[in-house]
């Protein structure tokens, strides 16, 4: 029996969230609703602007990155979770790690950690709920092999890699030992595609992930059509079933698409009043993995997960309770 549910392996980063107003964006020269990487010098000219020039106030600081906040609500529902991942010897890395291990999630950072800075994310939220993101990734794009634990992840039903990986030679590389180890081990392997940029910018760096055995795939709808060049949600599906045996796709409001290696379902999504989109996509992840690996099929599993992202995006920041999260199994 696998000692964890899920082992997931991406960016440790601490979540900065700010309200701001369409004008905003454009006067901070960003793309609307994608993550943009920053250096850290481009990181405190946006803070000013911001703080200083704009006073926008923060809403919500918050231990974050996609894969962690996936494995969290894994942890969260009731599951057993492992999380490979980076962060530096000062106080960011301190609130990270005291993040993971407060919501119960075992990881690496136990065996000690390196000088420098950790990665450090800001979230713009509009008043249409969209987010747009800058990452500073810090000590996270150093992420390599040495991070992986190999025997707690040959303990794992699922590994579960980030598609945030693809940007960093050594990141990659951990992402394709720790799918090699997976396989090796009989372990399921599962993707996330994690963000149009990715998909638009790495196509070939999915491909080679995908090219080495992916068992589930998650993605959005845009996601989805850019990847496999498609013009609509149906043909995107249908294209994806060519790449991998069972995909988890995201439609937005109309819930999402799931192929279970035997037929294609839209399992409706659930009504919410958003205010933050923010980590809506790994939520589902999250809820979705956890359902799988106790015992519900696929239709179950997405009901679920549907009804955690819409509840996860009424409200600022990409976690919840924990209380709440577990009150969605009643």
């Amino acid at each position: 029996m696998a000692n964890f549910d899920v082992y997931g392996v991406g960016n440790a980063l601490v979540d900065t969230e700010y309200e701001v107003d369409e004008a905003f964006i454009n006067i901070a020269k960003l793309q609307k609703g994608v993550m943009t990487l920053v250096e850290a010098d481009d990181r405190e000219k946006l803070i000013h602007l911001l703080e200083q020039e704009h006073e926008h106030r923060v809403v919500k600081q918050a231990g974050g990155g996609s894969a962690a906040n996936t494995i969290v609500a894994v942890a969260q529902f009731g599951g057993t979770s492992f999380y490979s991942c980076k962060v530096a010897n000062d106080d960011t890395g301190d609130f990270f790690m005291r993040d993971l291990k407060a919501a119960g999630v075992a990881t690496n950072l136990d065996t000690g950690r390196e000088s420098g800075i950790t990665g450090k994310c800001i979230s713009l939220v509009t008043p249409d709920a969209e987010r747009t993101m800058t990452t500073h990734l810090g000590i996270t794009a150093t992420l390599g092999v040495n991070e992986l634990n190999p025997d707690a992840l040959r303990q794992s039903d699922y590994l579960y890699i980030e598609g945030y990986l693809v940007t960093s030679p050594s990141a990659m590389a951990a992402a394709k030992e720790a799918q090699a180890i997976a396989r090796a081990a009989g372990v399921k392997v599962s993707m996330t595609l994690s963000d149009p940029a990715m998909v638009d910018n790495f196509k070939h760096a999915f491909d080679e992930l995908a090219e080495g055995g992916v068992d589930l795939i998650f993605c959005n709808e845009d996601e989805a059509k850019l990847w496999t060049a498609a013009t609509s949600r149906a043909d995107a599906m249908s294209r994806l079933k060519t790449i991998c045996p069972r995909i988890a796709m995201t439609c937005g409001r109309d819930g999402a698409m799931v192929y279970d290696g035997k037929s294609v379902n839209l399992v409706p999504g659930f009504p919410a009043q958003a205010v933050d989109t923010t980590g809506a996509g790994d939520m589902f992840a999250g809820a979705f993995l956890y359902g799988i690996t106790h015992g519900m099929s696929y239709l179950e599993a997405a009901k679920i997960a549907n009804k955690a992202a819409a509840l996860l995006v009424a409200n600022f920041g990409a976690r919840m309770a924990t209380a709440d999260v577990r009150a969605l199994l009643g």
